[in-house]
C-alpha cells in the first residue's frame, strides 16, 4: 500500500456526500515537498450552506490558501467536505472559521488562511477571514482574488 492509499481513503471510491461536516472525512496525502515552502490553494465558487434561523440557502466563494509542511489535504476529501455543508445551518462565521481550523488542525500547516466571500444576507454582505498566525516571509501570497461586494457574479 502506497503512502497516499493509506491516508485518501476516499480517493478512487465512490463516496457519497456526507451528510454533515462532522460526519464528513478529511484526508490528507504526503507533502512530496516538505523541505519547500510554497501556498497551495483551493477556492470554491459554489459554497452553500443554510441559515440557521430561516433555513433558507447561504452562498460564498471560499478561498483556502496554506503553506503545507508534512501534510496535503486530499482534493476529493475537501470537495466531499464542504459539500457536507449544503444542509448544515450555521453563521457566516462559524462556517468559515470552523473550516479553516479544522484544515490547521488535520494538516498543521506552517501557515493557513481563509477568505470566505459570502453574497448578501438581509441586504448585507459579510465576508469572514481567518488564519493561523503571520504570513511567512519567503513565500509569495498572491491577492484572494475576491472583489469587493458590488453585486457579484
Amino acid at each position: 500500500m502506497s503512502d497516499i492509499e493509506a491516508h485518501a481513503k476516499q480517493l478512487g471510491r465512490q463516496t457519497p456526500m456526507p451528510d454533515s461536516p462532522e460526519a464528513a472525512q478529511l484526508d490528507r496525502v504526503p507533502n512530496p515537498h516538505a523541505d519547500t515552502d510554497y501556498v497551495a490553494r483551493f477556492t470554491a465558487p459554489e459554497f452553500t450552506s443554510l441559515c440557521p434561523v430561516t433555513g433558507q440557502p447561504d452562498f460564498a466563494t471560499l478561498v483556502i490558501d496554506y503553506v503545507p509542511d508534512r501534510w496535503l489535504v486530499e482534493s476529493k476529501s475537501l470537495k466531499l467536505y464542504l459539500g457536507a455543508f449544503r444542509n448544515h445551518g450555521a453563521f457566516h462565521e462559524d462556517c468559515t472559521v470552523g473550516i479553516g481550523r479544522r484544515l490547521a488542525g488535520l494538516l498543521e500547516p506552517r501557515w493557513l488562511r481563509i477568505g470566505g466571500y459570502w453574497y448578501p444576507r438581509g441586504g448585507i454582505p459579510i465576508d469572514v477571514f481567518w488564519q493561523t498566525g503571520a504570513p511567512l516571509p519567503n513565500v509569495w501570497l498572491p491577492d484572494q482574488g475576491v472583489a469587493p461586494y458590488r453585486g457579484r457574479g
